[in-house]
């Protein structure tokens, strides 16, 4: 055995080799060299070193997701989807991969988080990184130029040309609806705009080759401090520190409509065009925020970049707030849980006339909204319902599993979620049990004396209570006790 063990360990040995002359793109007859060293050595492990053993693990960047976890999940997901409905969203569907050659070019700097797939039946493939470049390239596609769309429970789009700022004051509202549905904690939505910050850029000297890598750098705003932006700017993306300073005394500010008046009287930036127009429609964005009744959720903040190049206009992320330590301060931003903006070019790089379709839209930031609540839920140490079941079919005596089968089989039937125990002739007290463990609000108990009379016993977990209800009022009595909406708790 201790001679098997130190020929497995030169096994190990000898294959990281190979890997690590593979990764260092050594020469073939060396890496030919170690391969042949590697096989001898596995022959003389013999027939035992066919088992393979497995590591049971999820994929680096992915997880498994118990039913607790899917409960919460389907939860969210039906808080966010009623929402997009309720604004009038359609719902289509992309393929999880793309062309290679359809999302190369579209990120920025995100692009290097583009996982290529290998090639299949000649096309270069990659997973898709989100859900507006595939939505852009299913509008070129189709020909659609006008659609509002929801997709995957998350992302919501509208597409097609309209009067300035009113499908992107509804995309901010469907956001600050959705986040106040969720009840995880108070939220501020940041907002910007491209043609501002371009036009920023432009007066304080920016060279336009710089423009995104620049903008890629303003958007690390709320994760880093400004001095550190600066250094990346000067010292990795070759910005003159003047230029760089010029930029901190704008990207700084942050304000309400206030702010977007000062600004237009700027002397320098109300003299750029892209600055102007940029300007005036955020003007008009608050008047609709303001009607819509959620201006005091937005911020006007001159930080906000996003990172992704395809943003042509207004930008917005939505951040949660942790509460100040000190009375006075300002609350601080804890994570984006949403976000979007405007994207009119995006269409037009796929079309092949290159014809444009103006599109807003948002992303909500699922997973760490599961997260959050999540954590809420296990801090407050409540019970989460992983079923739906409105109802157990019990039996008080033995031998009643026929009876049992034919009254889940009707229940069923009549769309009522039911379910029974897989024993012939379970304990009551063991069903009554799984009940409370459950979260089944109702059982219905058959005994032989109920038989005899026609009815069945329906009692209330919660309450204990029980009463004699005639077999043929039983659907509409278990319907009218649960009629409430599901809840996870």
């Amino acid at each position: 055995m201790a001679e098997r063990a130190a020929l497995e360990e030169l096994v190990r040995l000898q294959g990281e080799r190979v890997r690590g002359l593979k990764q260092q793109k050594a020469s073939a007859e060396q890496i030919e060299e170690e391969v042949a060293k590697l096989l001898k050595l596995k022959a003389q492990l013999g027939p035992d070193e066919g088992k393979q053993k497995f590591v049971l693990k999820t994929p680096k960047g992915t997880r498994d997701y118990s039913p607790r976890q899917m409960a919460v999940r389907e939860k969210v997901f039906d808080v966010i989807v009623s929402c997009f409905k309720r604004h009038g969203a359609e719902v289509i569907d992309t393929p999880v991969f793309e062309l290679k050659e359809t999302l190369t070019g579209k990120y920025g700097e995100d692009s290097k988080l583009i996982y290529d797939l290998k090639d299949q039946g000649g096309e270069l493939l990659s997973l898709r990184y989100d859900l507006t470049v595939p939505f852009a390239r299913y509008l070129a596609m189709n020909k659609l130029t006008n659609i509002k769309r929801y997709h995957i429970a998350k992302d919501f789009d509208i597409a097609g040309q309209f009067d300035p700022m009113i499908p992107d004051a509804e995309c901010l509202k469907i956001m600050c609806e959705i986040l106040s549905s969720l009840q995880i904690g108070d939220f501020l939505v940041k907002v910007n705009d491209r043609r501002i910050l371009d036009g920023m850029f432009a007066i304080c000297g920016v060279p336009d080759s710089k423009f995104r890598t620049i903008c890629s750098s303003v958007d690390k705003l709320d994760k880093v401090s400004w001095e550190e932006v600066k250094n990346e700017m000067v010292g990795e993306k070759g910005l003159a520190p003047k230029v760089a300073d010029r930029i901190g005394d704008y990207v700084q500010q942050h304000g309400g409509v206030s702010l977007v008046e000062q600004l237009l009287q700027d002397p320098e930036l109300s003299q750029n065009k892209q600055a102007l127009e940029g300007l005036g429609d955020l003007k008009i964005l608050f008047e609709y925020l303001t009607l819509f009744g959620i201006a005091d959720k937005i911020s006007f903040d001159l930080s906000l970049a996003r990172g992704l190049d395809y943003y042509t206009g207004v930008i917005y992320e939505a951040v949660l707030l942790q509460t100040p330590v000190r009375a006075g301060e300002e609350p601080l931003g804890v994570g984006s849980v949403a976000a979007g903006g405007r994207y009119d070019g995006l269409v037009g790089m796929f079309d092949p006339k290159g014809r444009k379709v103006p599109c807003v839209g948002l992303s909500i930031g699922v997973e760490r909204i599961f997260s959050i609540v999540e954590q809420r839920l296990e801090a407050l140490e409540e019970k989460v319902r992983t079923t739906e079941t409105q109802v157990l079919v019990a039996s008080a005596q033995k031998k009643l599993l026929e009876e049992r089968l034919r009254l889940v089989s009707e229940l069923w039937d009549a769309g009522i979620k039911a379910e029974l125990l897989y024993k012939k002739n379970p304990k009551l007290l063991n069903q009554l049990q799984y009940c409370e463990e459950a979260g089944i609000p109702l059982v219905v108990i058959i005994g032989e004396q109920e038989l005899k009379d026609g009815v069945i016993k329906l009692r209330s977990v919660a309450s204990r209570e029980e009463v004699d209800v005639r077999r043929e009022d039983l659907v509409e009595e278990i319907k009218r006790r649960t009629s409430q909406p599901f809840c996870i708790c």
